[in-house]
């Protein structure tokens, strides 16, 4: 991925609950459920619910987000083009996480199974 650095910084800074809505927004207009979001949330993140919502209102930046996730094992499976990168060669691992959150919430409001999404074998 050939960014700059201050593309990692501006990343780095900006709020999960700036960005939460967005990700609500997308997939609720493709029919897919609040509560589907927060299962990929959660199989990504290990965020539970109750913690989730703590974290949105603390506005917390996606750099303390990640810091604060347990990050799926598995969440290296993850593949393919987010933003006109292929999230598998993104070099920055907070902006790789970023992405990866990104693809599986495109994932989900394309349609795509919950099993599929969740890499579930």
């Amino acid at each position: 991925m050939d960014t700059t650095d201050k593309h990692h910084a501006q990343i780095a800074k900006l709020t999960f609950a700036a960005v939460y809505p967005h990700y609500l927004a997308k997939v609720e207009k493709k029919g897919r459920t609040k509560e589907e979001l927060h299962q990929v949330i959660a199989w990504l993140t290990g965020f539970d619910e109750k913690k989730l919502h703590e974290l949105i209102e603390a506005k917390v930046s996606f750099e303390i987000f990640f810091q604060k996730a347990t990050l799926n094992p598995s969440s290296h499976l993850i593949t393919g083009v987010i933003c006109g990168y292929r999230v598998e060669d993104i070099e920055n691992p907070l902006t790789q996480k970023v992405r990866y959150l990104d693809k599986l919430v495109d994932e989900l409001a394309k349609g795509r199974k919950i099993e599929k999404i969740l890499r579930v074998a």
